[in-house]
């Protein structure tokens, strides 16, 4: 019974999502459905690229299970952002994305789609998104691939954040790539954003994007 619930709504899901994409073509839009786990860096990510893609617009659609943190200090640096709480939900879904384009109200933009924060549930959601970006911290271990086989394997490009803690936390960027390379192709920006330093490997990850935005 409870594969036959999850088949529905996931079914369900899918053609909302194709309703989700079909609006984002019809205003040019790039989603970018940004993944990651709590604290991987996903918002300090948007808010740089945000500066690196100018004069394109961004917009964001941020989820989290409560507050509106995020939201507000993207709003405070000039980026338009809808604040979604989903109440205990562990991912985002395509039911609650249109709601959330609807107020940023964006055309001929990129829209970031922040995803809660987790490494399982959203790998199994279309959100009717362009490009599947997953943010993965250094402090969080080179073993991720390894472990976390759906997200590696459907991302699409991998922001590789806070590098410049390798060496102080004995991270092994071969046996990461190791374990991505067994499960996809998808390219690895390696990004430093820390404080009071020149930012690293965002422009890399910029360029991607904006490549991808200019082949809509």
């Amino acid at each position: 019974m409870e594969v036959i619930i999850m088949k529905e709504l996931l079914e369900a899901n899918e053609r909302l999502a194709e309703e989700n994409r079909a609006y984002f073509s019809d205003r040019h839009i790039l989603a970018v459905n940004l993944m990651g786990s709590p604290g991987s860096g996903k918002t300090t990510l948007i808010s740089a690229l945000a500066k690196e893609l100018a004069p394109i617009p961004v917009g964001v659609i941020e989820g989290d299970i409560a507050s509106s943190i995020d939201a507000d200090n993207l709003e405070k640096l000039g980026i338009r952002s809808s604040q979604i709480n989903t109440c205990g939900e562990c991912h985002l879904d395509s039911r609650v994305i249109r709601d959330g384009a609807d107020k940023i109200d964006l055309h001929d933009a990129i829209v970031f789609i922040e995803n809660v924060g987790n490494l399982i549930c959203p790998a199994e959601f279309d959100l009717g998104e362009n490009v599947r970006l997953l943010a993965a911290s250094v402090p969080e271990g080179d073993d991720k691939p390894f472990k976390y086989v759906p997200m590696f394997s459907y991302a699409d490009a991998v922001a590789l954040t806070k590098c410049d803690l390798q060496e102080a936390v004995g991270f092994d960027g071969e046996n990461f790539r190791k374990g991505l390379r067994a499960l996809s192709q998808a390219p690895v920006f390696e990004v430093s954003l820390k404080k009071d330093t020149t930012p690293k490997g965002i422009g890399e990850l910029a360029e991607y994007l904006r490549k991808k935005y200019e082949a809509l």
